[in-house]
């Protein structure tokens, strides 16, 4: 039977975030500051005849978390609700809030938890020198993978330290 071989040149690395990124709208913004600018100094190219942007989004969840409370706040139900979009995530979280059918099933009055909530990005972008790699914004962390230039990471970890909600 055949085996995985470990291949050493690919890396990963992590920046754990000394505070979660404040809200969506923030978190939203830097994502796209990161495809719109493209501060990593990346390229376009193509592959399987389509044309790809330097930096683009290729995965994003974003999940809301809401506590069902009696009338002491005592929690008597949670719900988690992850959406694919910013745009279905605030839908969503007013549906839910609005939902009083699944009000009345907890017996409980629904509250948000925003500090609870949590957020991902992925992010594909190809460096002049022909990488392709990742770059994954969570609300905690920022995870570079699939590169084997140190010059990449350097660049990231430059770029990060400017901005005040990576530090």
């Amino acid at each position: 039977m055949a085996e995985f071989t470990r291949n050493t040149s690919v890396k990963c690395a992590v920046r754990t975030l000394a505070e979660p990124i404040a809200d969506i709208g923030a978190f939203s913004s830097l994502v796209q500051s990161v495809i719109m600018g493209n501060p990593f100094g990346c390229i376009s190219y193509m592959t399987a005849n389509a044309n790809h942007p330097p930096v683009e989004k290729i995965r994003e969840t974003y999940t809301a978390r809401i506590a069902y409370r009696d009338s002491n706040a005592k929690n008597v139900g949670m719900t988690a609700e992850t959406y694919s979009t910013v745009t279905g995530f605030n839908a969503g979280i007013t549906a839910v809030l609005a939902n009083t059918a699944n009000t009345a099933a907890h017996r409980g009055t629904p509250a948000r938890s925003p500090d609870a909530d949590s957020y991902s990005a992925t992010l594909r972008c190809h460096d002049p020198n022909g990488e392709i790699y990742y770059v994954n914004f969570s609300r905690r962390q920022v995870t570079l993978s699939s590169y084997e230039d140190e010059r990449i990471r350097s660049r990231i970890e430059t770029w990060a330290d400017s901005v005040p909600a990576l530090g």
